[in-house]
Protein backbone atom coordinates (compact mmCIF):
# COMPACT_ATOMS: atom_id res chain seq x y z
CA UNK A 1 0.00 0.00 0.00
CA UNK A 2 2.84 2.60 0.60
CA UNK A 3 4.22 1.63 -2.37
CA UNK A 4 1.10 2.70 -4.51
CA UNK A 5 0.95 5.67 -2.34
CA UNK A 6 4.57 6.66 -3.68
CA UNK A 7 3.31 5.77 -7.10
CA UNK A 8 0.38 7.57 -7.10
CA UNK A 9 2.17 10.67 -5.85
CA UNK A 10 5.05 10.58 -7.96
CA UNK A 11 3.85 8.74 -11.15
CA UNK A 12 3.21 11.91 -13.05
CA UNK A 13 6.37 13.67 -12.95
CA UNK A 14 8.04 10.25 -13.09
CA UNK A 15 6.25 10.11 -16.48
CA UNK A 16 7.31 12.96 -17.76
CA UNK A 17 10.38 13.08 -16.88
CA UNK A 18 10.75 9.48 -17.84
CA UNK A 19 9.32 10.66 -22.01
CA UNK A 20 11.65 13.63 -22.02
CA UNK A 21 14.73 11.07 -21.03
CA UNK A 22 13.45 8.82 -23.87
CA UNK A 23 13.11 11.67 -26.23
CA UNK A 24 16.70 12.65 -25.59
CA UNK A 25 17.80 9.03 -26.05
CA UNK A 26 16.22 9.26 -29.45
CA UNK A 27 17.31 12.46 -29.95
CA UNK A 28 20.83 11.36 -29.63
CA UNK A 29 20.51 7.80 -31.64
CA UNK A 30 18.66 9.67 -34.39
CA UNK A 31 20.27 12.92 -34.63
CA UNK A 32 18.77 15.33 -37.29
CA UNK A 33 16.47 12.49 -38.51
CA UNK A 34 14.94 12.86 -34.97
CA UNK A 35 12.40 15.93 -36.63
CA UNK A 36 10.32 13.52 -37.69
CA UNK A 37 8.84 13.61 -34.50
CA UNK A 38 8.45 16.95 -34.07
CA UNK A 39 4.61 17.36 -35.09
CA UNK A 40 3.58 15.10 -32.26
CA UNK A 41 5.29 17.61 -29.51
CA UNK A 42 3.93 20.65 -31.45
CA UNK A 43 0.75 19.29 -31.30
CA UNK A 44 0.86 19.37 -27.33
CA UNK A 45 1.68 22.77 -27.50
CA UNK A 46 -0.86 24.12 -29.59
CA UNK A 47 -3.49 21.93 -27.51
CA UNK A 48 -1.38 23.94 -24.21
CA UNK A 49 -1.56 26.97 -26.10
CA UNK A 50 -5.33 27.19 -26.94
CA UNK A 51 -7.02 25.93 -23.66
CA UNK A 52 -5.19 28.38 -21.19
CA UNK A 53 -7.16 31.84 -22.36
CA UNK A 54 -10.81 30.12 -21.32
CA UNK A 55 -8.65 28.38 -18.09
CA UNK A 56 -7.38 31.29 -17.18
CA UNK A 57 -10.79 33.64 -17.44
CA UNK A 58 -12.82 31.14 -16.00
CA UNK A 59 -10.74 29.96 -13.19
CA UNK A 60 -10.02 33.46 -11.80
CA UNK A 61 -13.83 34.63 -12.26
CA UNK A 62 -14.95 31.26 -10.57
CA UNK A 63 -12.50 31.96 -7.85
CA UNK A 64 -13.36 35.80 -7.05
CA UNK A 65 -17.09 35.40 -7.91
CA UNK A 66 -17.41 32.41 -5.51
CA UNK A 67 -15.78 34.66 -2.44
CA UNK A 68 -19.50 36.08 -1.74
CA UNK A 69 -19.79 33.19 0.65
CA UNK A 70 -16.20 33.15 2.30
CA UNK A 71 -17.42 33.85 6.41
CA UNK A 72 -13.88 35.83 6.93
CA UNK A 73 -13.43 39.28 7.87
CA UNK A 74 -11.50 41.67 5.62
CA UNK A 75 -8.77 42.66 7.82
CA UNK A 76 -7.98 38.66 7.63
CA UNK A 77 -8.04 38.51 4.09
CA UNK A 78 -5.70 42.17 3.64
CA UNK A 79 -3.21 40.24 5.53
CA UNK A 80 -3.43 37.29 3.85
CA UNK A 81 -2.54 39.11 0.38
CA UNK A 82 -0.10 41.53 1.71
CA UNK A 83 1.65 38.72 3.39
CA UNK A 84 1.79 36.52 0.36
CA UNK A 85 2.93 39.80 -1.83
CA UNK A 86 5.58 40.73 0.36
CA UNK A 87 7.18 37.63 1.20
CA UNK A 88 7.02 36.95 -2.59
CA UNK A 89 8.54 40.07 -3.34
CA UNK A 90 11.62 38.85 -0.94
CA UNK A 91 12.16 35.88 -2.88
CA UNK A 92 12.23 37.68 -6.20
CA UNK A 93 14.79 39.72 -4.22
CA UNK A 94 16.84 37.04 -3.43
CA UNK A 95 16.69 35.19 -6.82
CA UNK A 96 17.34 38.12 -8.81
CA UNK A 97 20.99 38.71 -6.90
CA UNK A 98 21.18 35.19 -7.49
CA UNK A 99 20.79 35.00 -11.31
CA UNK A 100 22.43 38.09 -11.94
CA UNK A 101 25.59 36.47 -9.96
CA UNK A 102 25.41 33.42 -11.16
CA UNK A 103 23.25 33.35 -14.72
CA UNK A 104 21.75 30.14 -15.02
CA UNK A 105 22.29 29.94 -18.82
CA UNK A 106 25.92 30.94 -18.52
CA UNK A 107 28.22 29.28 -21.33
CA UNK A 108 25.16 27.26 -22.78
CA UNK A 109 25.21 25.52 -25.55
CA UNK A 110 21.74 26.03 -26.72
CA UNK A 111 22.10 28.62 -29.61
CA UNK A 112 18.34 29.63 -30.70
CA UNK A 113 19.36 33.31 -31.66
CA UNK A 114 18.29 36.50 -30.04
CA UNK A 115 14.51 37.43 -29.47
CA UNK A 116 12.86 40.67 -29.73
CA UNK A 117 11.08 42.25 -26.86
CA UNK A 118 9.27 45.48 -27.02
CA UNK A 119 9.95 48.49 -24.81
CA UNK A 120 7.05 50.27 -23.93
CA UNK A 121 7.71 54.32 -24.86
CA UNK A 122 6.88 55.14 -20.80
CA UNK A 123 5.79 53.99 -18.07
CA UNK A 124 1.83 55.16 -18.42
CA UNK A 125 1.99 53.27 -22.29
CA UNK A 126 3.40 50.23 -20.48
CA UNK A 127 0.77 50.22 -17.92
CA UNK A 128 -2.18 50.92 -20.34
CA UNK A 129 -1.20 48.27 -23.07
CA UNK A 130 -0.05 46.08 -20.31
CA UNK A 131 -3.83 45.75 -18.11
CA UNK A 132 -5.94 46.43 -20.78
CA UNK A 133 -6.65 46.07 -24.73
CA UNK A 134 -8.97 48.54 -26.82
CA UNK A 135 -11.52 45.82 -27.91
CA UNK A 136 -13.29 42.81 -26.81
CA UNK A 137 -11.96 40.68 -29.13
CA UNK A 138 -8.13 41.17 -27.67
CA UNK A 139 -9.10 39.26 -24.79
CA UNK A 140 -8.84 35.85 -26.59
CA UNK A 141 -5.71 35.79 -27.63
CA UNK A 142 -2.98 34.60 -25.04
CA UNK A 143 -0.49 37.58 -25.74
CA UNK A 144 -2.48 39.11 -23.39
CA UNK A 145 -2.84 37.51 -20.88
CA UNK A 146 -2.48 40.19 -17.99
CA UNK A 147 -5.87 42.06 -18.99
CA UNK A 148 -7.11 38.77 -19.41
CA UNK A 149 -6.50 38.56 -15.70
CA UNK A 150 -8.10 41.93 -15.00
CA UNK A 151 -10.90 41.29 -16.80
CA UNK A 152 -11.43 38.30 -14.89
CA UNK A 153 -11.14 40.13 -11.66
CA UNK A 154 -14.01 42.72 -12.26
CA UNK A 155 -16.13 39.76 -13.77
CA UNK A 156 -16.12 37.71 -10.95
CA UNK A 157 -16.38 41.15 -8.52
CA UNK A 158 -19.50 41.45 -10.80
CA UNK A 159 -20.67 37.35 -10.15
CA UNK A 160 -19.88 37.99 -5.84
CA UNK A 161 -22.11 41.27 -6.45
CA UNK A 162 -25.02 39.46 -8.10
CA UNK A 163 -25.51 35.75 -5.80
CA UNK A 164 -22.25 34.60 -5.94
CA UNK A 165 -21.74 30.80 -6.64
CA UNK A 166 -25.39 30.71 -5.18
CA UNK A 167 -26.28 32.84 -8.80
CA UNK A 168 -27.41 30.85 -12.14
CA UNK A 169 -24.26 32.09 -13.88
CA UNK A 170 -22.23 31.78 -10.29
CA UNK A 171 -23.21 27.61 -11.08
CA UNK A 172 -22.49 28.22 -14.78
CA UNK A 173 -18.93 29.49 -14.06
CA UNK A 174 -18.66 26.39 -11.21
CA UNK A 175 -19.48 23.59 -13.61
CA UNK A 176 -17.33 25.52 -16.47
CA UNK A 177 -14.25 25.48 -14.45
CA UNK A 178 -14.80 21.71 -13.92
CA UNK A 179 -14.94 20.88 -17.28
CA UNK A 180 -11.99 23.46 -18.59
CA UNK A 181 -9.95 21.15 -15.71
CA UNK A 182 -11.06 18.01 -16.75
CA UNK A 183 -10.08 19.21 -20.95
CA UNK A 184 -6.95 20.45 -19.07
CA UNK A 185 -6.28 17.41 -17.31
CA UNK A 186 -7.22 15.38 -20.46
CA UNK A 187 -4.65 17.25 -22.27
CA UNK A 188 -1.95 16.81 -19.40
CA UNK A 189 -1.72 13.10 -20.12
CA UNK A 190 -0.60 13.74 -23.82
CA UNK A 191 2.50 15.30 -22.12
CA UNK A 192 4.77 12.95 -21.50
CA UNK A 193 4.41 11.94 -25.33
CA UNK A 194 4.37 15.27 -26.82
CA UNK A 195 7.46 16.83 -24.58
CA UNK A 196 9.45 13.87 -25.18
CA UNK A 197 8.40 14.13 -28.94
CA UNK A 198 9.81 17.54 -28.78
CA UNK A 199 13.16 16.71 -26.83
CA UNK A 200 14.18 14.33 -29.35
CA UNK A 201 13.88 16.62 -31.82
CA UNK A 202 15.67 19.21 -29.44
CA UNK A 203 18.46 17.36 -28.78
CA UNK A 204 18.50 15.79 -32.55
CA UNK A 205 19.31 19.47 -33.19
CA UNK A 206 21.78 20.82 -30.68
CA UNK A 207 22.89 17.36 -29.02
CA UNK A 208 23.31 15.50 -25.72
CA UNK A 209 25.10 18.54 -24.41
CA UNK A 210 22.19 20.49 -23.82
CA UNK A 211 22.26 18.13 -20.01
CA UNK A 212 24.79 20.53 -19.03
CA UNK A 213 22.73 23.25 -19.32
CA UNK A 214 20.12 22.15 -17.03
CA UNK A 215 22.57 20.90 -14.72
CA UNK A 216 23.84 24.42 -13.84
CA UNK A 217 20.26 25.73 -13.32
CA UNK A 218 19.82 22.91 -10.84
CA UNK A 219 23.36 23.93 -9.10
CA UNK A 220 22.28 27.85 -9.26
CA UNK A 221 18.61 26.70 -7.48
CA UNK A 222 18.85 24.03 -4.64
CA UNK A 223 21.23 25.49 -2.79
CA UNK A 224 19.04 29.15 -3.22
CA UNK A 225 16.17 27.36 -2.10
CA UNK A 226 18.61 26.09 1.25
CA UNK A 227 19.63 29.91 1.86
CA UNK A 228 15.88 30.57 1.70
CA UNK A 229 14.77 28.51 4.12
CA UNK A 230 17.54 28.60 6.70
CA UNK A 231 17.77 32.64 6.56
CA UNK A 232 14.08 34.13 5.22
CA UNK A 233 11.88 31.35 7.08
CA UNK A 234 13.26 32.49 10.65
CA UNK A 235 13.48 36.01 9.85
CA UNK A 236 9.37 35.64 8.83
CA UNK A 237 9.01 33.42 12.16
CA UNK A 238 10.91 36.32 14.69
CA UNK A 239 8.13 39.16 12.73
CA UNK A 240 5.57 36.69 13.83
CA UNK A 241 6.53 36.23 17.18
CA UNK A 242 9.86 36.75 18.59
CA UNK A 243 12.11 34.21 19.49
CA UNK A 244 9.50 31.74 20.88
CA UNK A 245 8.01 32.54 16.91
CA UNK A 246 11.67 30.61 15.82
CA UNK A 247 11.78 28.11 18.37
CA UNK A 248 7.98 27.02 17.50
CA UNK A 249 8.88 27.04 14.11
CA UNK A 250 11.72 25.07 13.78
CA UNK A 251 10.09 22.42 15.82
CA UNK A 252 7.13 22.03 13.71
CA UNK A 253 8.31 22.63 10.24
CA UNK A 254 9.94 19.53 9.44
CA UNK A 255 6.59 17.50 8.98
CA UNK A 256 5.24 19.80 6.14
CA UNK A 257 8.62 20.29 4.56
CA UNK A 258 8.83 16.62 4.39
CA UNK A 259 5.49 15.51 3.50
CA UNK A 260 5.70 18.75 0.42
CA UNK A 261 8.79 17.63 -0.90
CA UNK A 262 7.88 14.04 -0.96
CA UNK A 263 4.36 14.12 -2.35
CA UNK A 264 4.76 17.41 -4.59
CA UNK A 265 1.77 18.62 -3.96
CA UNK A 266 0.88 21.67 -1.32
CA UNK A 267 -3.03 20.65 -1.16
CA UNK A 268 -1.73 16.88 0.18
CA UNK A 269 0.49 18.90 2.65
CA UNK A 270 -2.93 20.71 4.16
CA UNK A 271 -3.14 18.28 7.31
CA UNK A 272 0.10 18.03 7.68
CA UNK A 273 0.34 22.43 8.47
CA UNK A 274 -3.38 22.32 9.81
CA UNK A 275 -1.19 20.20 12.70
CA UNK A 276 1.84 22.05 12.46
CA UNK A 277 -0.43 25.55 13.02
CA UNK A 278 -2.19 23.41 15.69
CA UNK A 279 0.99 22.83 18.03
CA UNK A 280 2.49 26.15 16.84
CA UNK A 281 -0.50 27.58 18.50
CA UNK A 282 -1.88 29.94 15.40
CA UNK A 283 -5.74 30.46 15.85
CA UNK A 284 -7.95 27.86 14.32
CA UNK A 285 -9.75 30.44 12.16
CA UNK A 286 -6.92 32.00 10.39
CA UNK A 287 -4.98 28.72 9.62
CA UNK A 288 -8.42 27.62 8.27
CA UNK A 289 -8.13 30.29 5.81
CA UNK A 290 -4.77 31.21 5.20
CA UNK A 291 -3.45 27.18 4.61
CA UNK A 292 -6.23 25.95 1.74
CA UNK A 293 -5.84 29.56 0.32
CA UNK A 294 -1.86 29.33 1.00
CA UNK A 295 -1.83 26.26 -0.68
CA UNK A 296 -2.89 27.60 -4.23
CA UNK A 297 -1.75 31.21 -3.85
CA UNK A 298 1.35 31.20 -1.60
CA UNK A 299 4.19 30.16 -3.73
CA UNK A 300 7.67 31.66 -2.88
CA UNK A 301 9.21 28.52 -4.58
CA UNK A 302 7.40 28.98 -7.31
CA UNK A 303 8.08 32.91 -7.35
CA UNK A 304 12.53 31.60 -7.16
CA UNK A 305 11.78 28.91 -9.70
CA UNK A 306 10.02 31.73 -12.17
CA UNK A 307 12.81 34.00 -12.54
CA UNK A 308 15.29 31.53 -12.49
CA UNK A 309 13.53 30.42 -16.03
CA UNK A 310 13.17 33.94 -17.20
CA UNK A 311 16.67 33.97 -16.74
CA UNK A 312 17.44 31.19 -18.34
CA UNK A 313 15.67 32.18 -21.45
CA UNK A 314 17.20 35.38 -21.50
CA UNK A 315 20.53 33.72 -21.68
CA UNK A 316 19.00 31.27 -23.89
CA UNK A 317 18.01 34.00 -26.41
CA UNK A 318 20.84 35.85 -25.85
CA UNK A 319 19.08 39.02 -24.45
CA UNK A 320 20.79 41.08 -21.70
CA UNK A 321 18.48 40.30 -18.51
CA UNK A 322 19.04 43.92 -17.02
CA UNK A 323 16.86 47.37 -16.13
CA UNK A 324 14.62 47.87 -13.90
CA UNK A 325 11.58 47.34 -15.88
CA UNK A 326 12.70 43.48 -16.91
CA UNK A 327 13.17 42.97 -13.05
CA UNK A 328 9.83 44.77 -12.60
CA UNK A 329 7.79 42.67 -14.90
CA UNK A 330 9.40 39.29 -13.65
CA UNK A 331 8.80 40.08 -10.27
CA UNK A 332 5.13 40.72 -11.09
CA UNK A 333 5.03 37.08 -13.47
CA UNK A 334 6.17 35.53 -10.95
CA UNK A 335 4.04 36.97 -8.15
CA UNK A 336 1.01 36.58 -10.54
CA UNK A 337 1.78 32.79 -11.98
CA UNK A 338 2.31 32.09 -8.44
CA UNK A 339 -1.17 33.48 -7.10
CA UNK A 340 -3.46 32.91 -9.97
CA UNK A 341 -2.20 29.38 -11.75
CA UNK A 342 -0.66 27.25 -9.39
CA UNK A 343 -4.25 25.48 -8.05
CA UNK A 344 -4.96 24.83 -11.53
CA UNK A 345 -3.66 20.96 -13.03
CA UNK A 346 -0.72 21.60 -14.76
CA UNK A 347 -0.58 25.14 -12.97
CA UNK A 348 3.08 25.09 -13.47
CA UNK A 349 2.87 24.66 -17.22
CA UNK A 350 0.45 27.46 -17.01
CA UNK A 351 2.43 29.91 -15.71
CA UNK A 352 5.21 28.78 -17.94
CA UNK A 353 3.34 29.76 -20.52
CA UNK A 354 2.56 33.35 -19.07
CA UNK A 355 6.13 33.77 -19.04
CA UNK A 356 6.61 32.62 -22.80
CA UNK A 357 3.81 35.29 -23.94
CA UNK A 358 4.13 38.31 -21.43
CA UNK A 359 7.98 38.41 -22.52
CA UNK A 360 7.13 37.79 -26.24
CA UNK A 361 9.49 34.40 -26.30
CA UNK A 362 8.66 32.23 -28.97
CA UNK A 363 6.78 29.31 -28.60
CA UNK A 364 9.70 26.84 -28.59
CA UNK A 365 11.05 28.45 -25.14
CA UNK A 366 8.31 26.64 -23.60
CA UNK A 367 9.46 23.03 -23.30
CA UNK A 368 12.67 24.38 -22.64
CA UNK A 369 11.96 26.11 -18.97
CA UNK A 370 8.96 23.15 -18.48
CA UNK A 371 12.01 20.67 -18.04
CA UNK A 372 13.34 22.73 -15.24
CA UNK A 373 9.77 23.12 -13.57
CA UNK A 374 9.98 19.26 -13.38
CA UNK A 375 13.50 19.15 -12.39
CA UNK A 376 12.86 21.79 -9.80
CA UNK A 377 9.01 21.15 -8.45
CA UNK A 378 10.01 18.77 -5.36
CA UNK A 379 12.00 21.96 -3.99
CA UNK A 380 10.02 24.40 -5.05
CA UNK A 381 6.49 22.68 -2.96
CA UNK A 382 8.64 22.20 -0.12
CA UNK A 383 9.50 25.78 0.11
CA UNK A 384 5.78 26.61 -0.97
CA UNK A 385 3.87 24.42 1.10
CA UNK A 386 5.96 24.59 4.64
CA UNK A 387 6.13 28.28 3.91
CA UNK A 388 2.31 28.37 4.48
CA UNK A 389 2.97 27.45 7.87
CA UNK A 390 5.30 30.72 8.48
CA UNK A 391 2.99 33.21 6.58
CA UNK A 392 -0.39 32.10 9.11
CA UNK A 393 2.01 32.82 11.86
CA UNK A 394 2.41 36.05 10.46
CA UNK A 395 -1.00 36.77 9.70
CA UNK A 396 -1.99 35.69 13.13
CA UNK A 397 0.35 38.34 13.97
CA UNK A 398 -1.19 41.05 11.70
CA UNK A 399 -4.40 40.40 12.90
CA UNK A 400 -4.15 39.76 16.93
CA UNK A 401 -1.15 42.27 17.69
CA UNK A 402 2.16 41.82 18.35
CA UNK A 403 1.98 39.42 21.77
CA UNK A 404 -0.76 37.15 20.30
CA UNK A 405 1.09 33.67 20.82
CA UNK A 406 2.25 34.85 24.46
CA UNK A 407 -1.02 35.45 25.09
CA UNK A 408 -2.56 32.39 23.63
CA UNK A 409 -0.30 30.09 25.60
CA UNK A 410 -0.81 32.52 28.99
CA UNK A 411 -4.75 32.20 28.03
CA UNK A 412 -4.60 28.15 27.79
CA UNK A 413 -5.39 28.50 23.75
CA UNK A 414 -2.35 27.38 22.81
CA UNK A 415 -0.17 24.72 24.17
CA UNK A 416 2.85 25.86 26.08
Amino acid sequence: MNAKKIWDSYKFPLLLLGGILIGAILGVILGEKATVLAPLGDIFLNLMFTIVVPMVFVSITTAVGNMVNMKRLGKILGSLVLTFVVTGMFAAALVLVVVNVWPPAKNTTIAMGAAEMQEAANISDMIVNSLTVNDFSGLMSRSNMLPIIVFAIFSGLAVAACGGEESQVGKLLNNLNDVIMKIVDMIMKLAPIGLGAYFANLVGEFGPQLIGDYGRTMLVYYPMCIVYALVFFPLYAYFAAGKLGVSRMFKNIFNPAVTAFATQSSVATLPVNMEACKKIGVPEDISNIVLPMGATMHMDGSVLSAITKIAFLFGIFQMPYTGAGTYAMSIAVAILSAFVLSGAPGGGLVGEMLIVSLFGFPAEAFPLIATIGFLVDPAATCLNASGDTIASMMIARLVEGKNWLADRIASGEAEA
